[in-house]
């Protein structure tokens, strides 16, 4: 207890003297802290996650505002902890006074598997006398267990077993050689294993076996390709170099670039998140978004049969965007002049952990920004562009996720999410029909349908807090052809639907009408369209959930139910599948769906709200998906619309500018070839020489 109070002194001085932005995550002496402050009055109990609490929104603003003058928010953190029989606690810490502000166990609930829970499944396996047979039932012999792995996941929701014991499947597999890939060698059964007592509980078995698959290993590493007949040879180097260094400045966590300033966040749930974002216009500093950030995923897989209907991660929400985050490597995962950002993490027993290199920071460059060429003189413009990119690559298992927040010098914000890795396979016996649930996509190796459906979590915040959200369609004019208003039948124009309430204000994606929502302030209007300034929400890919009504993905995943959801703002409105998702049934449906239905008349118009935005794709595997897939992308885009009252990169230096004027002096007044070509597009006879038309 001496040493706890001497740890908890120590990092509490430490706090004191480094000045943190409120908005910084915790850090690694913050972490120790209320590890220790924990453990001065509660004993017994494994960290599942320790993260700021971020500031709540009304008194962050003040500060924002005048932090000079309004309180600075405390550092407060948000702890998790786990006690024996899979007893779940959450409380909060003050850093600042060193206690803790609130505890409480909380019933009926698990939170998400850490990366240390998942490692520990696949040496119990091993060793499991019930695991062991099955193999043995398969051709896999006792002494070649050390060639058994598996994929541990959380089992979703089996109504066998319910909530209250913290349990996770694992899906099976088989390696020949240590550097080949298991993914060719799924097993057939799926053994359940019980965090709580480290043991394998059950396991499941199907009614059809499949054996071993005896298919060759197909690889996709450097070894195997050199195996192969080797990489192709006609590829030459292109090196990214910034010689005079990078455009952008980092203050510790706010980064400078452009016109754009932002915060660059990050915790163990959601990754990257990004807070109070603003662009300066011509000296105006304009505020834009309160906080983005990829709030939760879903990945249904669509397989019926027993036990796949409990295949569909919540790769946010139950494992931990965050912890699953990747060490960037540079050259590899980015390229050219980077600066990197580290995370930090508790460890189970209470260490604090750090990811190098966690968030790359770096520009590229874009193409071209704007251009135009008179075609009677060849005067021209042309205005290359470059882009920002702040991202992060997790590690969900078989599959990677590359996220990339992309800052534009038009004022517009992207996210880019590049899927890549491995599918998720099973086991088939050959000649098997797998029906249209799967694709078999190598000799034995069966990849069911599936989905990655995204909720991204916009608060914004377009010339300040008071925002209504529209609906946009367009649509072709109500009139019909040979009236006054429309004699010719060619009119159409921007339908917008404001989105009233908490009940009302959800909506569907529809291409037919290249569907949009804009994020208005109604209270501010351009001086030049009449119209509220906004922020557009662009988005294409935007499949609708396909488990039906009532399915078990349909009622833990509300988010997903439809491409746009707006609510008020509320503190405690982060998650929308809810605080803790491992296990829940959705009955009842948990985060967005339950904070609709306690306010479903709460206004929408004119008031703090947050747009949430799920979008991604479906998945039909093929063989060229296998045996890594080739990085797939998908976009959002944040436009500005009525925002500026003109194009506000008009200062970007031009990479080349000439004026009519400029170019009737470089010829000496006598015409020439642009002069004759000038003159033929209007249809002109050539007079060599001469200016006339």
């Amino acid at each position: 207890m001496v040493l706890a109070r001497l740890q908890q002194v120590a990092a509490h001085l430490t706090g004191q003297l480094v000045q943190h932005h409120p908005f910084d995550p915790l850090t690694t002496e913050e972490i120790a802290a209320a590890v220790a402050i924990v453990r001065k009055e509660h004993e017994g109990l494994f960290f599942n996650a320790i993260t700021l609490w971020e500031p709540r929104k009304e008194e962050m603003l003040k500060w924002l505002s005048s932090p000079k003058t309004s309180p600075k928010p405390r550092r407060v953190a948000d702890v998790v902890a786990i006690g024996r029989g899979s007893r779940v606690y959450d409380g909060l810490v003050d850093l600042d006074d060193g206690r803790i502000v609130q505890w409480e166990l909380t019933e009926g609930v698990q939170p998400l598997i850490t990366m240390e829970d998942l490692q520990v499944v696949e040496s119990v396996v091993r060793k499991d006398p019930k695991v062991i047979e099955q193999c043995g039932i398969l051709g896999i012999s006792e002494q070649d267990m050390h060639k058994v792995y598996c994929d541990p996941w959380t089992i979703g929701y089996d109504e066998r077993f319910g909530s209250g014991v913290r349990l996770q499947q694992a899906l099976m597999y088989y390696r020949p050689h240590p550097d080949d890939s298991q993914y060719t060698y799924p097993l057939d059964f799926c053994p359940i294993y019980n965090s709580d007592t480290q043991e394998i509980v059950h396991i499941d078995i199907p009614e059809v076996r499949r054996q071993l698959n005896q298919a060759p290993p197909i690889n996709y590493h450097a070894a195997a390709i050199e195996k192969e007949g080797g990489y192709r040879t006609d590829l030459k180097p292109i090196n990214v170099t910034q010689p005079s260094g990078v455009s952008f400045t980092l203050s510790n966590r706010i980064l400078h670039w452009q016109n754009w300033t932002l915060h660059i966040g990050f915790n163990y749930r959601e990754g990257l998140v990004l807070s109070n974002i603003t662009f300066t216009d011509k000296e105006t500093v304009r505020p834009l978004f309160y906080r983005l950030s990829l709030a939760e995923m879903v990945v249904p897989y669509g397989n019926p049969t027993h036990p796949h209907q409990r295949k569909h991660a919540f790769d946010l929400g139950e494992y931990g965007g965050g912890y699953m985050t990747n060490s960037l490597t540079h050259g590899c995962d980015c390229k050219g002049e980077i600066s990197y950002l580290d995370a930090a993490f508790v460890s189970r027993s209470g260490e604090p952990q750090t990811i190098k290199n966690a968030i790359c920071i770096h520009e590229e460059d874009a193409g071209i920004l704007f251009k135009h060429t008179d075609f009677r003189d060849n005067s021209s413009t042309t205005t290359r562009a470059r882009k920002l990119l702040v991202s992060q690559i997790f590690t969900a298992a078989n599959y990677e996720y590359c996220v990339y927040w992309i800052f534009h010098q038009d004022g517009t914000i992207q996210l880019e999410i590049k899927l890549t890795g491995i599918l998720n396979t099973y086991a088939m016996n050959p000649g098997e029909d797998v029906g249209p649930w799967g694709t078999e996509v190598y000799p034995g190796v069966n990849a069911h349908n599936h989905q990655h459906l995204f909720c991204l979590r916009l608060d914004p915040n377009i010339d300040g807090q008071a925002n209504t959200v529209f609906q946009v369609d367009a649509v072709a004019a109500e009139e019909e052809v040979g009236s006054e208003g429309n004699k010719y039948g060619n009119a159409f124009y921007a339908k917008k639907t404001k989105m009233e309430t908490m009940s009302t204000g959800m909506s569907d994606y529809e291409g037919a009408t290249s569907r949009t929502w804009d994020m208005c302030n109604p209270n501010k209007l351009n001086p030049y369209s009449k119209k509220p300034v906004s922020y557009k929400l662009v988005s294409r890919e935007v499949p609708r959930l396909l488990p039906k009504e009532g399915s078990l993905v349909w009622k833990r995943a509300g988010f997903a139910r439809h491409a746009v959801h707006v609510t008020r703002y509320d503190d405690a409105q982060l998650h929308p599948a809810g605080r803790h998702v491992p296990q829940t049934s959705g009955d009842p449906s948990q985060g967005l769906p339950a904070w609709i239905a306690a306010n479903p008349e709460g206004s929408l118009d004119n008031t703090d709200v947050v747009l949430w935005h799920t979008f991604g794709l479906t998945h039909f595997p093929s063989p060229e998906d296998y045996p890594v897939m080739p990085a797939e992308p998908m976009t959002v885009l944040l436009r500005p619309r009525n925002f500026f009252t003109q194009n506000p990169c008009l200062d970007v230096p031009p990479s080349h500018s000439t004026t009519p004027s400029q170019m009737a002096v470089g010829r000496g007044g006598t015409g020439g070839i642009v002069s004759d070509l000038s003159r033929l597009a209007f249809g002109g006879k050539e007079k060599g020489g001469s200016d006339e038309v």
